[in-house]
């Protein structure tokens, strides 16, 4: 039997994305998260970005053990913290895409306020909100969205406390990527994962989920099948919807659908902007200079279109999209590899550093190549070739002398050929 299941493990379809090892979860049967993971993992694949450079954040809950079972770099983090982390980890190393999956309890409610300004700094993060409306491992108390009139221990006869529609927050709040669905809508789920792994800016999806355990059981409202069913019956979809319209009553209508999508400054590209006024051209951010990030940005982007042309490609032959290889991806990777221009990133630091560089004549000099190379650069000299010097080197001592003699005028072309950018340095003079 055991064998049976390393096997079933092994063969997976989300083997690749997955800690099948930790397997079987601890989330409750009808619990919407174990179909928003599916969902996410599936999202990470379909983007073709590197999983090498994603990182999971979580915080503390139910929702925070996600952070457990993905094949990813990841870290579970202390409660309402996920947030500042995450945000960390972007400052430390901007090329990481990094995705904070929590609870709304632990999002909203004493992490509230790291909420709110990570949206207004518009910090390159994304943010998956699982909203089941119940603090589920500690309890079943009311939380900030649980909507009026609905049974938590901690509000016995109802809630009396006005929710937050975190929609509407985030977008008070400045997020550029605002999507709302239902754990049932789990493609509609995999499609705003997508999209928002594939942007910059933050970007927040609010996924209203069952909790069979406490919230249904404590309301009388049935299992997780009947709470699926509730969502199909009284889901409207608005794209483009005014967030001020998106509230949810007791069991009353869910406005679900892409709310928000707007481009402006992400929060480096402001740190970027400021700087290079004050600094001007020679700034830097993390060692690179702008043109530099820039042309690592575009090769990464063709690599992204590479994977994602080998998933369309094994889709249209009826493969679904984690049975792909990983031989096709290489190869796809390797054709985006031929075509990307290596030599884009060295060439800012030469362009600045020329200058610099052109004004001593002595450093030439101290830095000129060995001989033989020299003279193969210099078409005049066609006197002194190399096959010549060969020759000469294997024969009597008589020619071993004409051959120093011929080391010893080498420098004397190698500053002949170095004397040439003095003519251009005048320019330079007169320019301060």
């Amino acid at each position: 039997m055991s064998t049976d299941i390393i096997k079933f493990k092994a063969g997976s379809p989300m083997a690749d994305t997955l800690r099948m090892d930790r397997m079987p979860h601890i989330w409750c049967p009808g619990c919407g998260i174990g179909s928003e993971v599916n969902s996410f993992a599936d999202a990470v694949k379909r983007s073709g970005i590197d999983p090498k450079k994603l990182v999971v954040v979580s915080g503390i809950g139910c929702t925070g053990r996600v952070a457990g079972y993905v094949n990813f770099d990841s870290m579970h983090t202390t409660h309402g913290r996920a947030i500042p982390v995450a945000t960390g980890i972007k400052l430390a190393n901007p090329e990481l895409t990094v995705v904070v999956f929590s609870g709304e309890g632990d999002l909203a409610g004493i992490g509230g306020n790291h909420l709110i300004h990570a949206a207004r700094r518009n910090m390159d993060l994304i943010v998956i909100c699982n909203n089941n409306f119940t603090y589920g491992m500690t309890g079943g108390q009311v939380t900030p969205t649980t909507p009026g009139g609905a049974t938590a221990s901690t509000t016995p006869y109802g809630n009396y406390e006005y929710p937050f529609s975190l929609p509407f927050l985030m977008d008070a709040a400045g997020a550029t990527y605002i999507a709302r669905w239902t754990s049932m809508h789990s493609r509609n789920v995999t499609q705003s994962i997508e999209e928002a792994l594939l942007r910059k800016g933050f970007s927040f999806i609010e996924i209203i989920s069952p909790c069979p355990t406490l919230y249904l059981r404590r309301n009388r409202l049935g299992d997780g099948v009947d709470q699926l069913q509730n969502y199909q019956d009284n889901s409207i979809l608005k794209h483009g919807c005014d967030t001020r319209e998106t509230a949810i009553d007791f069991q009353g209508k869910i406005v679900i659908g892409k709310f928000v999508e707007k481009n402006k400054p992400s929060y480096l590209d402001a740190v970027d902007k400021c700087c290079i006024k004050l600094v001007g051209d020679d700034y830097q951010l993390y060692g690179k200079t702008i043109p530099e990030r820039e042309a690592e940005e575009k090769a990464e982007k063709e690599k992204i279109a590479a994977r994602r042309a080998a998933m369309a490609a094994a889709e249209a032959q009826g493969e679904t999209v984690a049975s792909v290889s990983v031989s096709t991806v290489k190869k796809a990777l390797a054709n985006a590899a031929k075509k990307a221009p290596a030599k884009a990133v060295a060439t800012p630091k030469a362009a600045k550093k020329a200058p610099a560089k052109a004004k001593p004549a002595k450093k030439a000099e101290a830095k000129a190549k060995p001989a033989k190379k020299v003279v193969a650069k210099v078409p005049t000299k066609k006197t002194a070739p190399k096959a010549p010097v060969k020759k000469v080197a294997t024969k009597a001592p008589v020619k071993k002398i004409a051959a120093k003699a011929a080391k010893k005028t080498a420098p004397k072309v190698a500053v002949k050929a170095k004397v040439a950018p003095k003519k251009t340095s005048k320019p330079n003079k007169t320019r301060k």
